[in-house]
């Protein structure tokens, strides 16, 4: 699998959510919300993880990757496995892939990383090409 580009990290906008959640802001209802598709996505494609969920603290989360990108066809929008999105970046064009971690006992759920695989569609090292009008 080749390394990934365009890499974000939500760590701040997650220690942001859970500062609301224990301030009062956001209820905890609305913070654990992982619906039914989420949550058996959680089941069946879930990578454990070794950190405890942080509103109930009873279970450990996993982390669910999704899939999107306009190559991918009725592949985009839906988990995978890590063996999968292996095989995806050595086959698709270029794909986003977003890493939510859910938390299956109390629902929660939050967007942990996102990053790009898949061969640059782009010319020029991942630089995208100016169009310009000609005269």
């Amino acid at each position: 699998m080749r390394a990934p580009r365009q890499v974000v990290d939500y760590a701040l906008r997650r220690r942001a959510h859970l500062a609301d959640v224990a301030a009062g802001r956001t209820s905890t209802e609305d913070a654990c919300d992982a619906g039914a598709y989420l949550l058996q996505a959680a089941t069946y494609h879930g990578v454990p993880t070794r950190n405890s969920c942080p509103m109930c603290r009873r279970d450990e989360v996993v982390n669910v990757s999704w899939v999107y990108g306009e190559r991918l066809g009725p592949v985009s929008g839906s988990a995978r496995s890590d063996d999968e999105i292996a095989r995806l970046d050595d086959a698709a064009g270029e794909f986003t892939v977003h890493v939510v971690e859910v938390c299956r006992t109390c629902r929660w759920n939050h967007l942990v990383q996102s990053y790009v695989l898949g061969a640059d569609d782009a010319s020029g090292g991942g630089r995208r090409r100016r169009r310009t009008a000609s005269p």
